[in-house]
């Protein structure tokens, strides 16, 4: 049984696997490198409750006492130590994750999972650093927000074990989620692949004069019942992590993820979305942008 979990990283997904995991009733370690981003995170994780709240959805006494479950570690070793699952939810470079766990697994306990977020990088190059802990490395995807998506998407890497996988089944339940196995370790896994190549037809569509941003997004909110439109999710998760995602998914899988010059030019101009101000839209506030729920329309 899980109660103590370690989520290594502490942006968007990091923070809100993190809530997920205190209103589940565990006892969760936050670490984070940047001070500042810790402080960002936990506010987030206030803002995020004051929302439920006055939604009649959680408690306030609820509230209160998942806080208290939740502490900040700038250190990896000390937010891992004795955690039953660790999740790394750091930047998307295969390095950066497979330091990360490495860090992990060295004061978790024995048998703990090793889970990574990551949207489509390779479980088993992340793994590969472990030695013989690869058998407990497995993919546990999350969707943004944690708190309300109902899906993780779990991936087997070519050494994770029957028993790793069968836990994060039992893991991903007690968070109140259903799961889906990708059980080849291919590149974008069930959801990132299909995501990337609807939200490229949408770029090339802008890019062609097709339609515009906004039309082209409510055509598949309203057409096709998509919960958010593919260039206004672009900018919540962020331009240029999908950016990356593409010139990752590119290399492996072919021309057809080859990145859009739309979108390599808004990068470039330091237009990547909500958490800068302008995206593809443009947002008035940006601290306030990156709080908004997820079916606000931007301008």
């Amino acid at each position: 049984m899980t109660e103590n979990l370690a989520v290594i990283g502490s942006g968007t997904m990091g923070s809100g696997i993190a809530q997920l995991g205190i209103m589940a009733g565990l006892r969760v370690s936050l670490c984070d490198i940047a001070p500042e981003q810790l402080t960002r995170a936990a506010t987030a994780i206030d803002l995020s409750f004051e929302k439920l709240i006055g939604k009649d959805l959680l408690s306030r006494t609820d509230a209160e006492r998942a806080r208290e479950r939740l502490q900040l570690f700038s250190n990896v070793s000390d937010a891992a130590e004795g955690a039953d699952v660790v999740i790394e939810s750091v930047v998307e470079i295969l390095e950066v994750k497979r330091e990360a766990l490495r860090q992990a697994a060295e004061s978790a306990a024995p048998d703990a999972i090793l889970g990574t977020n990551t949207s489509q990088l390779s479980i088993t190059a992340i793994g590969s650093a472990l030695g013989a802990d690869s058998s407990r490395i497995v993919g546990i995807h999350f969707f943004n927000p944690p708190v309300l998506m109902r899906l993780i998407e779990l991936i087997r890497g070519l050494e994770t074990s029957d028993q790793t996988l069968e836990r994060a089944k039992s893991f991903s339940k007690s968070l109140g989620k259903e799961t889906v196995v990708c059980q080849k370790d291919s590149p974008g896994f069930l959801t990132s692949r299909v995501s990337a190549i609807i939200r490229l037809e949408c770029f090339k569509m802008l890019e062609e004069g097709v339609g515009s941003a906004e039309d082209i997004d409510k055509a598949l909110c309203l057409g096709l019942n998509f919960p958010m439109g593919p260039l206004a999710l672009g900018d919540f998760n962020g331009l240029d992590t999908y950016l990356h995602i593409l010139e990752s998914l590119s290399e492996t899988l072919g021309e057809r993820f080859r990145p859009p010059m739309t979108l390599r030019n808004l990068v470039s101009a330091g237009r990547l979305g909500r958490k800068s101000g302008r995206g593809v839209y443009t947002y008035e506030d940006v601290a306030d942008a990156a709080q908004r729920d997820k079916s606000d329309v931007p301008r």
